[in-house]
């Protein structure tokens, strides 16, 4: 694997923009928690409960153990900031990287945002960290971001039978889903592509 999490990584295209979060970005991000708290619904930890700071802290953490590598999302037509993604559970010695914590506001949902992220995220996870595996996570009951990895070209492999909680304290499934170096540059990469040219 090609990474270096002292790297300040920027991934952008024409429509958004990605860089890393910093513990200034509380400002940018803190209207999501104040008005838009069911974001979190399907979590498994909730922003709206623990904070913005605290969850900007951890994950800024996260990336000093080199276990995470958290981005803010900047929306270029908008020219607001959108949310937040990252890359986690990063497996140097085994080349897999899974993708999430993934969040917008609900303005940004449905507008193509989200496979613009996908598409700069999963060129850099295959082209430049060279994984052979990326994998994503989501609640079991969380169908619109089950679909949205659908359509992007994700591979469902299974189900973990309650592997944790959810933020209201009850137990969840969560789905497993992936994407292979092969299936990215045979077919996915150019589909992606296609859909967020249109």
């Amino acid at each position: 694997m090609n990474f270096d999490f002292n790297n300040n990584y920027v991934l952008e295209d024409d429509v958004v923009l990605l860089r890393p979060i910093e513990i200034t970005d509380i400002a940018l991000l803190s209207p999501f928690v104040e008005f838009e708290p069911e974001l979190w619904k399907y979590s498994m930890v909730s922003v709206a409960d623990i904070g913005m700071e605290k969850y900007i802290s951890l994950a800024l953490e996260a990336r000093v153990n080199t276990k995470e590598y958290p981005f803010i999302v900047f929306d270029k037509r908008t020219g607001k900031y959108a949310g937040s993604t990252r890359f986690y559970d990063i497996q140097p010695t085994m080349d897999t990287v899974q993708l999430g914590y993934t969040w917008y506001g609900k303005d940004f949902q449905g507008t193509g945002l989200n496979k613009h992220c996908k598409f700069l995220m999963l060129s850099f996870a295959f082209e430049q960290m060279l994984v052979h595996r990326v994998e994503f996570r989501a609640d079991n009951n969380n169908i619109k971001s089950i679909s949205a990895m659908k359509s992007i070209g994700c591979t469902i492999e299974g189900i973990l039978r309650s592997n944790g909680y959810c933020a209201d304290g009850t137990r969840r499934d969560s789905i497993i889903l992936s994407i292979l170096n092969n299936e990215w540059f045979s077919d996915i990469k150019s589909s992606l592509q296609k859909k967020i040219s249109i």
